[in-house]
């Protein structure tokens, strides 16, 4: 049993969401009181439907730029999950504030009511877009400066530099695992999803953003939420940063294979945007390092194909 997660009152921002919900149905189970907070701009209820009726959960729809409520609501709590954030980065490319408020300004938010309520405990999901475009070498934990080159990027190193400061002044415990590209089930955002539903829409053809050469590390849910768990456990320093990926990578090119693979649309036209990147901030090329985490005892069970293979399967469903 995760003892530090257990017998507790959890705070879960974003919640409802594609992260938020895996967790709530991990915590849920181990004689913990639930609260998820969540605006439901990109998390579904009903990706928490079955624990609705459960006595020790409690859902609220509101949003954390909400400092009052957010305040009021966190009173009580033992340890904050924050992973509320706007999970796509390329809509910052129109909407600049974006990020600025739904990532930076809700963890202040977030830190301060921690604050008021004399927390001291936050688990915060970061991102690997942090460390910018870097060489396609293992990129660990160490590396700098951190030159994000997309909003989103810069607002999620803008919420580690507000924890590691709340940490410093206020003694506050923080867990940071920078993030690959989760994917599985109940997914909202992403190139598989995105990929599929274009398919959905027109089996004829299916257009690719960028040349298809871009490469990252995939990893699946249940990785991610063992990841977390086990850092938490077991890392005990003031600001505890992971890196929390596979050691693999997958292109965007081997997702289309697999793709039309899977849905049996063999005679599918393949289009290419074109470029070496899907938008403009994406890093087209990302390898981080996992070893911070593997010489503590964690490691992923499955490489980054076998995570986008499972992610597919659970999400093609019954295609035709």
């Amino acid at each position: 049993m995760f003892s530090k997660t257990s017998g507790k009152r959890i705070f879960i921002t974003g919640g409802a969401g594609f992260i938020g919900s895996h967790l709530v149905d991990r915590l849920i189970t181990q004689d913990n009181q639930v609260t998820v907070y969540d605006n439901l701009s990109s998390g579904k209820k009903e990706f928490i439907e079955q624990h609705l009726t459960n006595p020790n959960l409690r859902f609220i729809e509101a949003d954390l730029l909400d400092l009052s409520l957010l305040t009021e609501s966190m009173k009580g709590h033992d340890i904050v999950f924050h992973l509320a954030a706007n999970p796509e980065a390329r809509e910052g490319i129109s909407k600049t504030r974006l990020d600025l408020e739904q990532n930076t300004i809700s963890t202040y938010n977030v830190l301060e009511s921690m604050r008021m309520n004399n927390m001291k405990k936050i688990v915060f999901t970061s991102s690997g877009t942090v460390y910018g475009e870097v060489p396609p070498i293992p990129i660990d934990e160490n590396y700098g400066p951190l030159l994000p080159i997309s909003l989103y990027g810069a607002s999620k190193l803008a919420c580690e530099g507000l924890i590691s400061a709340f940490s410093g002044i206020f003694d506050v415990q923080a867990w940071i695992f920078r993030l690959g590209n989760i994917v599985g089930p109940r997914a909202t955002h992403g190139v598989i999803f995105d990929l599929i539903n274009k398919l959905r829409r027109d089996t004829t053809r299916l257009e690719v953003l960028g040349d298809g050469n871009q490469t990252k590390p995939y990893v699946s849910i249940d990785d991610c939420l063992d990841g977390i768990l086990f850092g938490v456990q077991n890392a005990d320093g003031r600001t505890n940063v992971f890196n929390l990926t596979t050691p693999t990578v997958t292109s965007v090119n081997d997702i289309v294979g697999m793709i039309l693979e899977k849905t049996k649309c063999t005679s599918t036209i393949v289009q290419y945007a074109g470029g070496d990147r899907g938008w403009p901030g994406d890093v087209p090329k990302v390898l981080l390092s996992p070893e911070k985490l593997e010489r503590m005892g964690w490691k992923a069970k499955d490489t980054s194909n076998e995570a986008v293979e499972k992610a597919i399967e659970s999400m093609i469903g019954t295609f035709r």
